[in-house]
């Protein structure tokens, strides 16, 4: 093969011919071996190496001329050279070179990742196996503080517990700052600041077994211990509506301006179900045939309870305005999201303290009088079945709930002071002095 001096002109003049597939021209320098230049009738030149290792000959693309001038490539086709002398394969040294910094760079964008571009991709990635309201959950422990909130005109949101969090780099995470955000807001809202440091370690331990963030973060830097003394104990919420209660409760939410809202508050309590279960069920979930409900359930994911008499009559005379059954008119999802601000002000007017969760309880605590079985409480109320014939044996049919499930309804409703003359109907429906 011939050799020829390389110079600027030569490698520029340099071109394959258009009967060949392809061209070289090698360097006769003696400041270089095996270095050449590769041409095709297509493709722009390249410098290249070839030398023979284990008795074979090899080659590698040393880079264009454009971006390597001829001093650098004889002392790249050098260095590969000395590869061969000490025994080693140039091809495998380029590319563990290649790895060695594509890993380095893929290291350094780790160490400027943030906690919120980690976290929208823990959401982002999660989101399937979550439900609605968890997936919300994840979305307010980052929430900017002051937008505007679509739902509520005039008033602004407040920072997440997590907010704070999201310029950090995932690196400089440490268990002192995650300490004295908890302190921070642990003051303020401890309920929802409990939550945020479930949903950290979940994310943390996330973060530690996803490839791109591995050794950029440690799951350990939330000390449990440490934590759960700043926050202390949760006090167990034990809030219900006693049995003389029921009465002014249901006079002063029956007066509520909202009928919808008004409804909503009456199916919690004559349900049993969890706020969001309720609040998201649409038309196409209730059978006013065969009277069943078919609710969205976190346990099981749906469950099926009896539709009641009053239920079905308050059903009947809310107005369809859309896919939901508790729809709204000003919310931007076209269902309520924030009834709980009526039921203050009713629990207010009355002198009681009961959350919307708190109607859950007292729907419970119904059954206690009426000594229903507890397995037909839990599935009506979409609770985790406990002894081993519950799990796998005692899946009572519709029919059979709708019994017990009545007799709940009625009882409640007599402790109001309502009457049902004939329970298929609603017309007969009628206050009774108590």
């Amino acid at each position: 093969m011939s050799r020829v001096l390389f110079t600027a002109k030569r490698i520029r003049d340099f071109s394959c011919p258009a009967d060949k597939q392809q061209a070289f021209l090698w360097d006769a320098s003696s400041r270089s071996v095996g270095l050449g230049l590769r041409a095709t009738p297509k493709g722009a030149p390249a410098f290249i190496f070839q030398g023979r290792f284990n008795g074979k000959t090899i080659r590698i693309t040393i880079g264009s001329p454009s971006s390597w001038s001829i001093p650098e490539a004889q002392e790249k086709a050098r260095e590969f050279q000395r590869y061969i002398d000490e025994g080693r394969d140039p091809r495998l040294v380029k590319s563990e070179v290649t790895k060695a910094d594509v890993a380095a760079r893929e290291a350094e964008a780790r160490g400027r990742c943030t906690f919120g571009e980690a976290w929208a991709h823990y959401m982002e990635e999660r989101k399937p196996f979550w439900s609605e309201n968890s997936y919300r959950d994840h979305r307010t422990m980052v929430q900017q503080p002051g937008l505007e909130r679509k739902n509520r005109k005039g008033v602004q949101t407040v920072a997440g517990p997590l907010w704070a969090l999201v310029p950090v780099r995932l690196s400089e995470l440490s268990s002192s700052e995650i300490e004295l955000l908890v302190k921070r807001e642990a003051g303020r809202r401890a309920t929802r600041t409990r939550l945020a440091v479930r949903l950290l370690r979940a994310f943390l331990n996330w973060a530690e077994s996803q490839p791109m963030y591995a050794g950029v973060v440690d799951a350990s830097i939330i000390n449990a211990k440490r934590l759960s003394e700043v926050l202390g104990k949760p006090n167990a919420k034990r809030d219900s509506l006693e049995r003389e209660q029921l009465a002014i409760w249901f006079e002063k939410v029956r007066e509520v301006s909202n009928p919808v809202i008004s409804a909503y508050l009456q199916c919690l309590i004559l349900t049993g179900a969890r706020r969001e279960e309720l609040a998201s069920l649409k038309w196409t979930d209730i059978d006013f045939r065969w009277g069943r409900i078919t609710i969205g359930d976190k346990v099981e994911g749906s469950r099926q309870v009896p539709l009641t008499p009053h239920v079905r009559m308050l059903f009947q005379s809310l107005p369809r305005r859309n896919e939901w059954v508790f729809s709204s008119e000003k919310s931007a999802s076209g269902r309520i999201t924030e009834p709980s601000i009526a039921h203050r002000r009713v629990c207010k007017a009355i002198g009681v303290e009961v959350t919307l969760h708190g109607l859950r309880r007292s729907f419970s605590n119904a059954t206690e009088w009426l000594e229903i079985p507890a397995g037909v409480t839990a599935q009506i109320m979409g609770h985790k079945p406990t002894a081993i014939a519950e799990k796998h044996y005692k899946q009572r049919p519709i029919d059979l709930l709708r019994v017990h499930h009545t007799n709940i309804e009625r009882w409640i409703l007599k402790q109001a002071g309502i009457e049902f003359g004939d329970e298929q109907s609603s017309s007969s429906l009628r206050l009774v002095s108590v």
